[in-house]
């Protein structure tokens, strides 16, 4: 089946990102919007645009009759969740399939099972995949956990079955802390996912956070698209990734890629999707988790291997096969993701919702911005703080990392606060530069990532208290009605943007 419309049931900078790869296939695209969202730039980048629901994610962009109704409304032929929301919902992918519309990822079946830890590690187990030692049931009572964690020994962790972005997690050191650790983590999964169910895992000490893409169609073929190291985190949210991985040698990066299209090839998966591994010191690796859907970090795979990942979504769910062997795939140079928040670093990270005033995208060789934002555009407080990804290539690391400082210096953003300044001190920290570091980087590094910007050898903020003094000047001179060099240009500007029919600037 040829795909002529997709609608994207998603939002920011990943709607964008989707909407870009169906513009170069010559495919219609319509999006989706809350109240919050009216002015949202994928709205304007879209072919059409359907109002949802009320700003509050489970009024609209969680909710899937609504959705469904739109793309049967507006004609399109499949559906792409995205990442987040309803990305993988296994009753949103059956609700999909079942209207008729072509779900843009894997079956319900895949979901299902991939998305229940506990049945995940069982099934990766069957399938020969190496799982870090723990249990293969929910943990029901306090004394089967502490039996459990005698038998494989502290620490270990207590993790939500249905869990994902470190809720329903806890680490537990000491045997007293077992039976609180077990019902703190089942009443935060009960409240984060509507499932109490949590189980017990060995704690890997040290561990690195390494995952695998992988591409399947419809027809048996599987690949995967190498490694990428996810283990700079901060409460178990990746925060920077990079590809390759500094952990990684040639015969270790064969064998995690069998077993990843193992662990695809036992769910019958299709489409794009990630096999997530924790590996220690000694290079011993273990199945964590598989994201069925695509993740954030995505880019990177893209630059290093030349293959857009959702127009090889795209086509998977067309029906087509793989039009690529694993012997095609190699690894050019490096890349390095950072993400922008809309958060303040020095105040716990608190989100930072507001008025955008002016940005500054940095360009040149090597450099990818994935972002939504723009100037006059009001950040809502509803969502996810993500803002942008700053996405760059060298050809090794060094150069890498030596672009990334230069891009993070160049990204400017006026009005709310961003996590740019702590993105530029993980880049000069000596672990990163080093590429000697575990998931506990953060922790291992907070002296240096946060302190203050000067004592990092990074700038303040006199150029962003500058900026602002001048742009309340400039208002200031506006309602004063001073003739300001320039200004009418503006207003051209403004009224160009507004009436279609202005065409002198």
């Amino acid at each position: 089946m040829k795909i002529k419309k997709i609608l994207i049931a998603n939002r920011g900078e990943i709607a964008i990102r989707v909407i870009r790869s169906c513009r170069e296939l010559g495919i219609s695209t319509v999006a989706v919007f809350s109240d919050a969202d009216r002015t949202a730039l994928h709205v304007r980048y879209a072919d059409e645009a359907y109002h949802i629901g009320p700003s509050p994610s489970a009024e609209s962009y969680l909710a899937m009759d609504k959705i469904i109704e739109v793309a049967k409304r507006s004609g399109a032929d499949a559906i792409h969740p995205g990442y987040g929301f309803l990305s993988e919902n296994a009753g949103f992918s059956e609700k999909v399939t079942k209207s008729g519309i072509l779900f843009i990822g894997p079956s319900a079946h895949s979901i299902h099972i991939m998305g229940d830890k506990i049945s995940a590690r069982q099934t990766m187990t069957d399938a020969g995949v190496p799982v870090v030692p723990g249990t293969r049931e929910n943990i029901i009572d306090d004394n089967t956990g502490k039996e459990i964690a005698n038998r494989i020994g502290l620490p270990v962790m207590i993790k939500a079955a249905a869990g994902g972005g470190g809720k329903g997690m806890r680490l537990i050191r000491r045997g007293k802390e077992l039976t609180e650790g077990i019902r703190a983590a089942k009443s935060e999964a009960l409240e984060a996912f509507g499932d109490e169910s949590v189980y017990i895992e060995k704690y890997i000490e040290s561990p690195h956070h390494i995952e695998f893409q992988i591409l399947a169609d419809k027809h048996g073929n599987i690949i995967h698209l190498c490694e990428r190291e996810c283990s700079v985190q901060r409460r178990h949210q990746k925060v920077v990734e990079e590809t390759p991985s500094p952990l990684m040698n040639p015969d270790l990066r064969e064998e995690m890629g069998k077993h990843a299209i193992a662990a695809a090839r036992a769910v019958d998966y299709e489409g794009a999707g990630t096999i997530e591994f924790l590996v220690d010191d000694h290079l011993n690796y273990y199945f964590l988790e598989m994201n069925t859907r695509l993740q954030v970090e995505h880019p990177i795979t893209e630059l290093v291997t030349g293959i857009d990942l959702v127009k090889e979504q795209i086509k998977i769910a067309e029906g087509q096969k793989l039009s690529i062997d694993q012997s095609d795939i190699q690894q050019r140079g490096h890349a390095i993701e950072c993400r922008i928040y809309a958060e303040d670093p020095d105040n716990n990270f608190m989100p930072s919702p507001g008025k955008v005033y002016k940005i500054t995208e940095p360009m040149g060789t090597g450099v990818r911005c994935d972002g939504y934002i723009y100037e006059g555009y009001e950040i809502p407080i509803y969502y996810d703080p993500l803002i942008s990804k700053l996405i760059i290539w060298g050809s090794n690391r060094e150069e890498a990392i030596s672009r990334m400082k230069r891009s993070l210096e160049e990204y400017y953003i006026l009005g709310v606060k961003t996590s740019k300044n702590f993105l530029m001190r993980i880049m000069e920290a000596s672990d990163f530069v080093s590429g000697k570091y575990d998931t506990h980087f953060i922790e291992n590094n907070s002296d240096f990532l946060f302190a203050p910007c000067t004592e990092a050898g990074i700038p303040g903020n006199i150029e962003e208290l500058a900026a602002v003094t001048a742009l309340l000047e400039y208002n200031a001179n506006l309602n004063k009605g001073n003739n300001i060099p320039g200004n009418n240009g503006l207003n051209r500007w403004k009224e160009f943007g507004r009436k279609k029919s202005v065409t002198r600037l």
